[in-house]
């Protein structure tokens, strides 16, 4: 039976690395997930009440990992088939690499690695539709189902805050999706991380 839910990301936290990676890693393996990826900006939910929302900045203004998200609407939106490739090859750019994801040029150069028309991506981020939809998926996040964070995944009529402590365990990804609908337990939190 297929599994639906949405996973919220932002490229600069590593722990959204973490669950997209094994959701795409997952995805790739054959897992009957069907998934859609979320932009939740983590600089937009900083912001003090009257700033100036990100999206409705100037694109070489808007703050941290803003430009990233752009670029990375324009591919999901448009190029469905290649963003598992964006997506990851992103997150290996910022997190392995250390690159600068508010440069464009670093945008442009993992586009073009995954096989993407950099300039046509830059143009669709021009056209201010790609922070449109920013600010609808944003704002839809935070109002209706009370997301603060990434990763989140939202499934089952739940929304989930989740980190996992290591990378490209799909059994820790499985657990995670089969308990979204458990609400007998709201919040388990360990006090430190573990060891």
């Amino acid at each position: 039976m297929t599994k639906r839910f949405t996973i919220t990301y932002d490229y600069l936290c590593p722990f959204a690395r973490i669950a997209c990676e094994a959701v795409v890693e997952a995805v790739e393996s054959g897992a009957d997930y069907d998934v859609t990826f979320a932009p939740f900006s983590l600089h937009q939910n900083r912001l003090e009440d009257g700033d100036t929302a990100v999206w409705d900045r100037p694109v070489d203004d808007a703050g941290r990992g803003v430009l990233a998200h752009l670029w990375a609407i324009v591919v999901r939106d448009q190029f469905p088939e290649k963003f598992n490739a964006w997506h990851v090859a992103l997150f290996n750019a910022k997190h392995d690499d250390g690159s600068d994801i508010n440069d464009g040029t670093v945008l442009a150069r993992v586009a073009t690695e995954v096989g993407l028309d950099q300039r046509l991506i830059a143009e669709q981020v021009a056209s201010g539709i790609p922070a449109k939809t920013l600010a609808a998926e944003h704002t839809d996040l935070v109002e209706q189902h009370g997301v603060f964070g990434v990763p989140t995944f939202l499934g089952d009529g739940e929304a989930v805050f989740v980190r996992f402590m290591e990378r490209h365990k799909l059994e820790d990804l499985d657990r995670v999706i089969g308990m979204l609908g458990w609400t007998n337990v709201n919040e388990f939190k360990r006090t430190s991380i573990p060891r």
